[in-house]
């Protein structure tokens, strides 16, 4: 006789079918942990390699040209300026020239060119900071400077007789006055919305520097003075001027050199905004 009872069977172990992982299941995807961005000095260091390797090719003859300027300047002033104040104005004014040039001047045409090529969606693209990009570049194209400037101020001293025992304080005054002539430039070819306007802008304020920077504060007009304070180079001729006194006031110097850095602070902070700003559109 059969039984109507089914028999007692032993649970069977079923694999659960795996979920759909399809757009329209719920599955619940964990996403890839990213890389960490990069921090700001190992960044800078190799925006700052770069560009000082890149430079180092390109921009020698334009070094040479403007340290053959700034010498030919002070060959002319020789014979209206005789020694005092206007030849300590001269050489100084004459020696940051060379900073503005390049720092100022191939600053703002290379941001232009950058910019206006599309050689920014790169920049974008890496996982460093923008202030890394601003201050890489800025920093190389400053210490481009140096030799320039160096031997434009021990040219200028020789040829008015200056003393020359202050020299060392090109160590303070080339990257406090490179640092807020490159902030500029760097902001100029940023913010222009073509690469011929940054060029010339860039010509003008190097233009600025030579007319208000080699010329004596005391014999320009009001206005014009004016001007002179708002130039960001003046206070690193100041502080370059000051030290061929047979007896510096450092406290003065020491001044217009903390006022240099205030505004290359600032110059370089403006640089940054304006990165982002022409790097996100």
């Amino acid at each position: 006789m059969t039984s109507i009872i089914p028999a007692r069977t032993a649970p069977s172990r079923v694999r659960p079918l795996p979920r759909p992982s399809g757009p329209g299941s719920a599955a619940r995807t964990v996403p890839a942990p990213l890389a960490p961005r990069a921090r700001l000095l190992p960044s800078l260091a190799a925006v700052y390699r770069a560009q000082l390797s890149r430079a180092r090719v390109a921009r020698i003859p334009l070094l040479f040209v403007a340290t053959f300027q700034s010498v030919g300047i002070m060959v002319l002033m020789r014979g209206v300026v005789d020694g005092g104040a206007e030849a300590r104005a001269v050489v100084a004014g004459s020696s940051v020239l060379v900073v503005a040039f390049v720092a100022l001047n191939l600053l703002a045409q290379y941001f232009g060119q950058l910019r206006a090529g599309g050689g920014l969606d790169h920049y974008a693209t890496l996982p460093v900071p923008p202030a890394a990009v601003v201050l890489g570049a800025a920093g190389a194209y400053a210490s481009f400077t140096v030799p320039g400037t160096v031997f434009t101020a021990i040219t200028g001293s020789v040829l008015f007789q200056l003393p020359m025992t202050h020299l060392w304080i090109l160590v303070a005054v080339i990257p406090l006055s490179g640092a807020a002539l490159a902030g500029l430039g760097a902001a100029l070819g940023l913010l222009a919305p073509r690469p011929e306007l940054a060029t010339l802008l860039g010509q003008l304020g190097m233009s600025a520097a030579l007319l208000l920077g080699v010329l004596p504060a005391d014999r320009l007009p009001g206005p014009v003075g004016w001007a002179r304070d708002l130039l960001p180079s003046t206070y690193g001729v100041e502080a370059l001027a000051r030290s061929f006194d047979a007896r510096p006031d450092w406290g003065m110097i020491g001044f217009f050199l903390a006022i240099c850095a205030v505004v290359g602070v600032l110059s370089l902070a403006v640089a940054t905004w304006a990165y982002r700003r022409a790097a996100v559109r």
